[in-house]
């Protein structure tokens, strides 16, 4: 039987998912800098550019940002369709000893809860449940969580494109495929997300 990937290969993937990771937490540095998140107006109230901030900077830094985060979500689905494979090998007796999903979910800190999410909406689409625990959500996680506005940029910047959650559900670690989109209700989740302080530990 051929091997059409190994643990290594995923491992190496994993690894530029962790160097975009970094990149993200770079450019949301220089914002942080210029005291501007991803979407904060740069002109003033007469239309000229801020002088508070480097409005070059900051639209590099956001643009850079989106694509980081585009090329994120494309890693994780990469990672997760080899770690299908490698337990399929492992199935077929290829003997592969790899725990892979351990490997691909490092944090496991919650950041946030879900109390509340609508019918037909993207939320329920995707598999998220009323008192899931949002331990990853795109390129956010506890290492570089801030605000939900952070959950808010990633859904803003991700209309109509696949961004993987990881929720904890009944003390197990449950990956998602969330896609925002416009849908009958409000936003583009259809459902309520609440800062990690009200969570009970």
């Amino acid at each position: 039987m051929e091997i059409g990937i190994t643990r290594d290969s995923v491992l190496a993937l994993i690894r530029e998912k962790e160097k975009i990771e970094s990149e993200i937490n770079q450019m949301k540095a220089i914002l942080d800098s210029n005291g501007v998140g991803m979407t904060e107006p740069l002109v003033d109230s007469y239309g000229y550019p801020r002088q508070d901030v480097d409005v070059y900077q900051v639209r590099h830094a956001r643009h850079r940002v989106i694509c980081l985060m585009n090329d994120h979500s494309s890693m994780m689905t990469h990672i997760e369709q080899g770690l299908h494979m490698l337990h399929a090998q492992q199935r077929e007796g290829v003997g592969l000893p790899a725990d892979p999903p351990r490997t691909v979910i490092r944090h496991t800190e919650p950041i946030a809860r879900v109390n509340f999410v609508a019918q037909n909406s993207p939320a329920e689409e995707a598999g998220i449940c009323v008192e899931d625990l949002i331990v990853e959500f795109g390129s956010v996680h506890a290492g570089n969580f801030r605000s939900l506005h952070d959950i808010g940029a990633v859904v803003q910047h991700s209309q109509g494109q696949q961004i993987s959650v990881c929720v904890k559900r009944h003390d197990e670690l449950v990956r998602l495929r969330l896609v925002p989109h416009i849908w009958a209700g409000r936003g583009l989740l259809g459902c309520n997300i609440i800062p990690v302080e009200i969570v009970e530990r």
